[in-house]
């Protein structure tokens, strides 16, 4: 079979649906989404069941936030890297957002993000699978890929590498609006440096496309300039 990649818009965030022998979902959006998430798997011809793992890239409001409603109606196992495991399983945790890494990122985190922020609820559920720093093999799942920890957007941000070199990562990188022109680096980052040396491994290891949680996807070689 050859792998197929369907991407599912919810809210503001791209989410990504891949299917080989197996199928996985990379995140989970912002809370109140099931319906659409519904909507789109039946104009996929897909049976939620068949959805076997959930990886969330990390744990921010609006890729988790859909998160245990979509694994309470798939039965899939939940993945996250050890970093974010509180704030899946854990009430009462505030969410900080990432330092901007330039004056755009600053206006819309201190409006937009901070906001959204505050007021987010979305429902708790266990995690199965904690994942660290080593490279975790999807091939139990049917997928020729790993999960990469990528670090530099936040402490927990991780990636999925398919074997063919499509790069899932989630905010590691953004390209288009409204977050950024272009493609580059996400408009907020504990760590800029850090993001790089998070780019060049995936490239190293042998991404060629990119699919960011915000914007289009793109060839890793547009970042090869800035690494």
């Amino acid at each position: 079979m050859t792998v197929a990649i369907h991407q599912i818009p919810l809210g503001i965030t791209n989410c990504y649906l891949i299917r080989d022998e197996g199928t996985v979902l990379v995140d989970g959006g912002p809370p109140k989404n099931i319906r659409k998430f519904l909507k789109t798997l039946s104009s996929l011809a897909i049976n939620p069941q068949e959805i076997s793992l959930i990886l969330l890239t990390h744990c921010h409001w609006d890729h988790i936030g859909s998160a245990a409603e979509i694994k309470a109606l798939t039965g899939a196992k939940l993945a996250i890297h050890r970093n974010g495991r509180d704030f899946m399983e854990k009430g009462g945790l505030k969410m900080v957002p990432p330092p901007a890494t330039y004056l755009w990122g600053r206006l819309v985190r201190a409006t937009t993000v901070r906001l959204a922020t505050a007021i987010a609820s979305y429902p708790r559920t266990t995690v199965d699978l904690v994942l660290g720093g080593d490279e975790f093999s999807l091939s139990d799942y049917g997928i020729d890929g790993s999960v990469i920890y990528t670090p530099g957007h936040s402490s927990d941000s991780v990636s999925l590498l398919l074997g063919t070199g499509e790069a899932f990562v989630g905010d590691l990188a953004m390209n288009g609006l409204p977050m950024r022109i272009g493609a580059g680096i996400p408009i907020f980052a504990d760590d800029v440096g850090v993001v790089r040396e998070s780019w060049r491994m995936l490239i190293d290891m042998g991404a060629k496309v990119f699919y960011p949680a915000h914007g289009k996807p793109f060839a890793a070689d547009r970042l090869k300039g800035v690494v």
